[in-house]
């Protein structure tokens, strides 16, 4: 693929102009300084925000103000049934079926309601398996959910190491893992991809090697949830969770989601209980018996956020005419072309963390800086001089997701420019 990019501005404008996701770019608001667009590169942290968002929101708003209580009812969406207007374009999303989604509450708030459920450890198989450096509020959340079931983080919270030089993880470490330890592990909870590395899971494999050991099967799908195609159900894990404000454009602390086999949709397994979470035809005969909606929608605590509902739906409604595999396959030429212009020109300057291999890579490329951390640092607040918000991870990584739905091939040559005149000046 490499030999057909040319290194040229001109080229990659040309690229741009012939793109035929370009017209979703136009839905999105870029970010203005000294008025000109940034280089927005960090939709890996928070996407940017939908224009039509701004409507939809001030819609629910006037609802409120013109019809009170009466918005549950009336209105074109009421409210009542909100998440559900979100249901089908989200299981496009992420490859499932409708019933087995839900938008609900927080990330973390999400995992540990999972694991009410799915993590019933026993003194035989009292283990939770995440990777070596997993997110923090991930660790956190097993590592308290070991402690209150009874147990010992120091022997029962195993952690996978990386096992290439570049701290990626290979699909071998974790069968090694499995095999020695298997026999413990009551559940496997590991990313869709890897906040740090940028590195794209196979989560079909995992769950298959996971479920012959007997384990549980759980993913994070914070960084992977509109970045890369999702077929949760064929993957066949018992659960997943993630947030929505990263790729799906959603908005700070937006509102996340879950999903749940269809094979648990009338599951003994113990939950947290909540009045939404009760089957939808007798939930208002508020009765003292507590009976689960089938599917997702039985995990729901309480009514959902309508404002922060509002802008997924915009969002999701761009994803379901953009279509994920269109986007997948400009994110990997973006990224191809970002990966080959770095390796050209900033050799010695910057090395990619994240594997080439198509496969295994989204939208986010982690460069690791050479030479000592506040060389890196400087090299990340250069890039922030013109204009370019990356982000930082310590002690050596800027990551960097040129993301298709309102990325250019321009931004790119932009970036590695921008990085070019830096390293001229060491």
């Amino acid at each position: 693929m490499s030999s057909s990019f040319e290194a040229s501005s001109s080229w990659a404008q040309a690229q741009d102009a012939a793109d035929p996701l370009r017209i979703f770019r136009d839905e999105f608001l870029i970010p203005n300084h000294n008025d000109g667009e940034q280089i927005y590169l960090c939709g890996n942290s928070l996407g940017l925000q939908p224009r039509g968002v701004r409507d939809a929101v001030n819609a629910e708003m006037d609802y409120w103000g013109s019809l009170a209580v009466e918005g549950h009812f009336r209105g074109r969406l009421p409210w009542m049934d909100y998440h559900e207007f979100v249901r089908d374009h989200l299981a496009e999303v992420v490859g499932a079926l409708p019933s087995e989604v839900v938008t609900m509450n927080t990330l973390s708030v999400n995992l540990h309601l999972m694991m009410v459920s799915f993590y019933r450890p026993t003194t035989e198989r009292p283990a939770i398996l995440i990777e070596k450096r997993a997110f923090p509020s991930d660790r956190y959340a097993v590592e308290s959910q070991v402690r209150f079931h009874g147990f010992d983080p120091a022997t029962d919270l195993i952690e996978i190491e990386a096992d290439a030089a570049d701290g990626t993880l290979s699909i071998d470490a974790i069968q090694r893992v499995l095999d020695e330890h298997g026999a413990r592990i009551a559940l496997v909870l590991l990313p869709g991809v890897q906040y740090l590395t940028g590195q794209v899971f196979d989560l079909r494999a995992i769950t298959e090697i996971a479920h012959r050991k007997g384990c549980v099967v759980g993913f994070d799908l914070a960084h992977a949830v509109g970045n890369i195609p999702l077929q949760l159900h064929d993957t066949h894990c018992d659960f997943a969770v993630w947030c929505s404000y990263k790729y799906l454009n959603s908005g700070p602390g937006a509102v996340g989601g879950c999903f749940v086999h269809e094979r648990h949709a009338q599951t003994p397994r113990p939950r947290f209980a909540g009045w939404w979470g009760h089957e939808k035809s007798t939930r208002f005969q508020m009765g003292s018996e507590f009976v689960p909606t089938v599917g997702a929608d039985g995990w729901q605590l309480s009514n959902p956020p309508i404002l922060s509902l509002a802008p997924l739906r915009v969002s999701l409604e761009i994803f379901h005419r953009a279509g994920m595999q269109n986007l997948r396959a400009k994110s990997q030429h973006l990224t191809a072309y970002l990966i080959w212009l770095i390796e050209r020109e900033l050799d010695g300057v910057l090395s990619v963390v994240t594997p080439t291999a198509p496969d295994q890579r989204g939208a986010q490329l982690s460069l690791r800086v050479h030479g000592p951390r506040d060389s890196g640092r400087a090299l990340f607040d250069h890039l922030g001089t013109q204009h370019i918000i990356g982000d930082w991870r310590e002690p050596d990584v800027i990551r960097i997701a040129p993301t298709p739905l309102y990325n250019r091939y321009a931004d790119c040559r932009y970036f590695v420019d921008a990085a070019k005149q830096w390293a001229a000046t060491r």
